[in-house]
């Protein structure tokens, strides 16, 4: 029986990158082979990560026989013929988030990941990092009482380029389906599914989702969310209960350190971030140097931490399981109708 899965990765941009270095930080898998359009890329790309393989036609990719599975990192809009090439080969898939672009492709790929047998799974990287481990871990011990009230936002300004990847809709473009999918996926994570989804948005030039806002309502208490490409955001996920406040510190997607308020001061302190400007001086203070009440935890971790989902993904693919507890493809479909829902509404502008 093998102790390491062999990783091929479709596409050589950023977020490929960052994959390909976090190999070094994961045990149970190796990086063994890269496919791209263009040969000058993937020659560079191999050159840069080990002299591995490279391939220009992902079928072929998919298709070389000492490979156990595939990394999707190509544009958003070919995620689901690209899953679904490597899935006929009877490979497994870990695509990068979005899984689609429509919730209506990724039950297709669903579909796809049955007839296969193969591991199939989203590659939403923030659920598998130990703090929020740590976060699951407080929710059960119910160190926070009973929730009261969750919110997160995830924004980062960009410029309009009306055929950038964000802004782009035959690119997958759009501030939902970039970052809202974070909080979104996160909250699914912690809390299951919503009793209802309502929500708002604002239009780019090109028709694409500039921003949004999301309410989750799991009956007793609401999580409200915010994305967008119009500003740059606190960036935090704050869930508030009746003994005590957690934040995951910014930005939350890269979870690397909570703070835990309990003292009435502590959580006051908390409170006082919701208001613009406030956070961040905050925050910064609290690093340092925490006031009674508020107790950091730090899970600081090498590389981009990728490592995780990866090692989660190889260790799921060597017992012969078809998908990971934390990320099922049910989950990554219900992320999608969450996002459809909205964008089902007028816009605001």
């Amino acid at each position: 029986m093998r102790d390491r899965v062999r990783w091929g990765i479709a596409g050589t941009g950023t977020i490929a990158s960052s994959f390909a270095s976090d190999f070094q930080f994961a045990g149970n898998s190796r990086l063994v082979a890269v496919s791209s359009r263009s040969a000058a890329t993937a020659e560079a790309f191999a050159h840069r990560f080990g002299d591995i393989r490279r391939y220009q036609d992902i079928a072929a990719l998919a298709a070389a026989s000492d490979i156990d599975a595939v990394y999707i990192a190509s544009p958003n809009a070919l995620h689901r013929e690209h899953a679904a090439t490597v899935l006929a080969a009877g490979k497994a898939v870990l695509v990068e988030k979005p899984l689609t672009t429509t919730a209506a492709d990724a039950r297709l790929l669903a579909q796809a990941a049955d007839a296969s047998g193969a591991f199939a799974m989203e590659a939403l990287w923030t659920c598998f990092l130990p703090a929020i481990a740590r976060v699951r871990e407080l929710l059960a011990a119910e160190a926070l009482g009973a929730i009261r009230s969750v919110r997160a936002e995830l924004a980062y300004a960009k410029p309009f380029e009306a055929g950038s990847r964000f802004f782009d809709p035959a690119l997958g473009g759009g501030s939902l389906l970039d970052l809202g999918v974070y909080p979104i996926a996160l909250c699914l994570n912690l809390f299951g599914t919503p009793n209802a989804v309502d929500g708002r948005w604002w239009r780019a030039p090109t028709g694409v989702d500039l921003s949004a806002e999301l309410n989750l309502d799991y009956g007793s208490f609401a999580a409200h969310l915010a994305c967008g490409f119009d500003r740059n955001g606190s960036n935090r996920f704050i869930i508030d209960g009746d003994l005590g406040t957690l934040v995951i510190d910014a930005p939350f997607l890269k979870a690397n350190r909570l703070f835990v308020a309990t003292g009435g001061a502590a959580r006051k302190l908390v409170a006082s971030t919701s208001r613009p400007g406030v956070a961040d001086a905050v925050f910064k203070v609290a690093r340092r140097l925490c006031p009674p009440g508020l107790k950091r935890i730090d899970h600081a971790f090498p590389g981009n931490g990728l490592q995780f989902e990866i090692e989660a993904a190889s260790a799921a693919i060597l017992e012969g399981r078809r998908n990971h507890a934390l990320m099922p493809l049910s989950r990554s479909i219900e992320a999608l109708e969450i996002i459809e829902a909205v964008r089902a509404k007028p816009p605001v502008a």
